[in-house]
């Protein structure tokens, strides 16, 4: 097989002269020793070392408590939005740390809730129930079977079940699936000596209790990391993040090859010394978003440790049809990962992301780890409400982070007519219906899709890490029609 070699990427064939989007390449299998893609370890090459390779985007119709605890549990990370304000990031913060490990956070109401307050609970989580607590101890759940046919100004109580399935808090997945299996139920109520709740897990989150490992900080805590802006107080921020317990700093931009970002990546980087000398703990900064080599270089030099790669490709930007300006992503992570490793660093590969294939595309390119955003926001666990088209589809609305709806609410404490003027200039989707799957409704559902995907797309470079996967595998191009043969039929063709 004679390939080319482009940095650190092998190429079947050989490479345009122009640039490429995850839809024009594709990887060629390579022989493999790797027996199992179980065997696969996804553990991120950026630094952090979180188990799995998977960042949700730091958008606010995506990323908050709910999502930061989900996804943790499983392995990634996610990052809040620079537009909360720092009072309720450090509130949001504490409670992912004081979250379980194992143990979902379950929704939860007193007795006296009424049916229609707790249905219109029930899609916070993925779960399908609501348990009903007296005195933080668990006293029954209520799930739309219950709730069927009855009036919705009924009280809890009087429809709960109280047949519960209690487990301890050092219960065993296997434990927790046995007692579900025997009792017939879904969910296995976790509780203290004292009967006081600890958590919930199904039957589905036992085996995944089991396959992924928990993203945490040193003292066992789940991680979460914080995007703050540019301009403002960027010291002030950047030391509340860190003192309420934030894993990461992402300095965050549209543009970010440009002199205040230097300057903001320098002041948290004096931010992060101090509260290094005062803990022992260094915290990583990601800088972005860039595209270019020069641009990858500039923030790491300035004291970014890991750089935030994307100018475009999300599915709620419009920067390229407006300005013209951005890359096609695959070679912005290529060229962007090759400038990265060259000086020490790492990067995210920041937008495009519609497919398990494209996270492996990212990951063989060169990247430490993939940001997921709009695809992620059309699940349970993403901030926004939930709502129902006129063909009784479920939906979460999504916006973009530079479209007038967020540059509205991001400026909410200026003038009327700073806000106003500021709102003439928007790069974004203020308003897109992002639809559940109902075969993938929950962030873990993604999960699961995606890193199976990538675990076999390893097995195939016959790779047993992140690292030789990015050694090993090869790269090759193809048409648009290649590419759509590639894809499912989800019917006959005849």
């Amino acid at each position: 097989m004679t390939t080319w070699e482009n940095g650190n990427v092998r190429f079947l064939n050989e490479q345009p002269n122009y640039d490429l989007t995850y839809n024009d390449v594709f990887m060629a299998p390579n022989r493999s020793s790797v027996g199992s893609r179980m065997n696969v370890d996804l553990t991120s090459t950026d630094g952090l070392g979180t188990p799995l390779p998977l960042a949700v985007a730091n958008m606010t119709a995506i990323s908050g408590r709910r999502m930061a605890e989900t996804i943790a549990r499983r392995g990634g990370i996610a990052i809040l939005p620079q537009d909360i304000p720092a009072d309720f990031v450090a509130r949001s913060i504490r409670r992912v740390k004081g979250a379980h490990t194992r143990f979902d956070t379950p929704v939860t109401v007193n007795p006296t809730t009424t049916v229609g307050e707790a249905m219109n609970l029930l899609n916070k989580r993925a779960h399908g129930v609501v348990l009903v607590i007296e005195d933080h101890r668990p006293v029954g759940l209520v799930s739309p079977a219950e709730a069927e046919g009855v009036d919705r100004f009924a009280q809890c109580h009087e429809v709960m079940t109280t047949d519960l399935t209690l487990v301890g808090p050092d219960a065993s997945p296997d434990d927790v699936f046995q007692a579900l299996a025997e009792r017939h139920q879904k969910v296995a109520v976790a509780v203290d000596e004292t009967g006081v709740l600890v958590g919930i897990m199904t039957s589905r989150g036992a085996l995944r209790t089991e396959i992924y490992r928990p993203a945490v900080d040193p003292d066992g805590r789940l991680m979460i990391g914080t995007a703050i802006g540019i301009n403002g107080d960027v010291a002030g921020r950047a030391r509340s993040a860190l003192d309420s317990g934030s894993d990461v700093l992402v300095m965050d931009t549209a543009h970010g090859h440009q002199d205040p970002m230097i300057r903001a990546i320098g002041v948290a980087d004096k931010v992060r010394t101090a509260f290094q000398e005062k803990t022992g703990r260094r915290i990583p900064i990601v800088a972005g978003n860039i595209v270019t080599r020069r641009g990858t270089l500039d923030l790491l030099e300035a004291g970014a440790d890991i750089i935030k790669v994307g100018v475009g490709p999300g599915a709620m930007c419009t920067t390229r049809m407006q300005t013209g300006v951005g890359r096609p992503q695959f070679s912005a992570v290529l060229e962007c990962a090759e400038a990265a490793a060259e000086a020490d660093g790492a990067i995210w590969a920041d937008g495009g992301i519609r497919h398990p294939r494209d996270v492996a595309l990212a990951l063989a390119a060169g990247a430490g780890s993939v940001m997921i955003g709009s695809w992620f926001a059309g699940t349970h666990e993403s901030t926004g409400a939930m709502l129902v088209d006129h063909d009784g589809r479920l939906y979460k609305e999504s916006f973009g982070m530079a479209s007038a709806r967020a540059v509205r609410h991001r400026t909410r404490q200026r003038s009327a007519f700073e806000r106003a003027r500021a709102a003439l200039f928007e790069e974004g989707i203020s308003q897109s219906k992002m639809y559940l799957d109902p075969q993938r409704p929950g962030v873990e559902d993604l999960v699961d899709f995606i890193t199976s995907g990538v675990r076999s797309s390893c097995t195939y470079a016959g790779a047993a890490n992140l690292e030789e996967f990015h050694e090993k595998a090869v790269i090759g191009v193809q048409s648009p029609s290649g590419y759509e043969e590639g894809r499912p039929l989800q019917r006959s063709w005849t």
